[in-house]
């Protein structure tokens, strides 16, 4: 089989389109990159929807630290501490043990009848657990950023008569994500790294159509030779981090344009410790 057949064949398997079956032996390297390569959709899916949804949520979770009001401070707080104060990988097998407990035939709700059953499955399940794990880390970095916005910032929108929404939109906000996006890049990157944890999470894969992990694992384990799916894993994982840094980058520079000497290039220092 040519390489451009293979890729035809598996290149989108990991979400349902192309063969079914996998190769069982004869393995080459067109197959080992073209299959990992596939399953890393999933990574993408997993990182890109847990970013957009916990910036969202993390973006509430500061203000309602930073707000004055202690039925919003104290669930934050607490919510912030749970989640960075335990491991993503505990998280991960609590959130599978808690879904797998719902009744099978559904929750009723006003009347209606909820389906919990697509709730274990990996597409859901551990997305949600992603999302609420980079809302917390996510939201510690804004709510650090929040308070560090200079105070002569926050007079002069109130000597040009901002108040409420239009103070946080114009100032707060702009001035917050400048001052946080270097930390969030950062948790980006390694939010991305994370999802590789899904493989390890007791979350299934439908079908076989697994992360790119699943499939390093399945060629690792026939082939007796770790060292050659692993280390295409990395490579993977290597070009995308890139990808990421210089579209964080694009952002850090929109944002500091209005700086003299703008925005130098953002530089990614491993978090070696979480």
């Amino acid at each position: 089989m040519s390489c451009a057949q293979t890729i035809l064949d598996y290149g989108l398997r990991a979400i349902g389109i192309g063969e079914r079956l996998l190769p069982r032996s004869d393995f080459d390297l067109c197959q080992q990159f073209v299959l990992i390569g596939s399953g890393l959709i999933w990574n993408i899916y997993f990182a890109a929807f847990a970013l957009l949804v916990g910036f969202f949520l993390a973006t509430g979770l500061a203000l309602a630290k930073a707000g004055g009001n202690p039925w919003l401070r104290r669930p934050a707080e607490g919510f912030v501490f749970l989640f960075r104060g335990s491991p993503l990988f505990i998280q991960f097998f609590l959130a599978y043990e808690t879904l797998v407990l719902l009744p099978r035939a559904g929750i009723e709700i006003f009347g209606f009848t909820m389906a919990t059953s697509w709730l274990t499955k990996a597409w859901a399940g551990a997305l949600i657990v992603l999302i609420l794990n980079t809302t917390a880390y996510s939201a510690q970095i804004f709510h650090g950023a929040l308070m560090s916005v200079p105070k002569g910032d926050i007079e002069a929108a109130d000597a040009y008569g901002l108040s409420g929404w239009n103070k946080f939109r114009r100032v707060l906000w702009p001035t917050m994500l400048r001052l946080a996006w270097p930390a969030y890049t950062n948790e980006a990157i390694f939010l991305f790294h994370a999802t590789t944890l899904v493989f390890f999470s007791g979350f299934p894969a439908f079908q076989q159509r697994g992360d790119s992990l699943y499939y390093a694992s399945y060629f690792a384990d026939r082939t007796f030779n770790p060292f050659v799916a692993y280390p295409i894993v990395a490579g993977y994982f290597i070009l995308c981090t890139l990808l990421l840094i210089g579209l964080f980058g694009i952002v850090n520079r929109r944002l500091n344009r209005h700086l003299p000497g703008a925005a130098g290039r953002l530089s990614y220092r491993p978090q070696l410790v979480r």
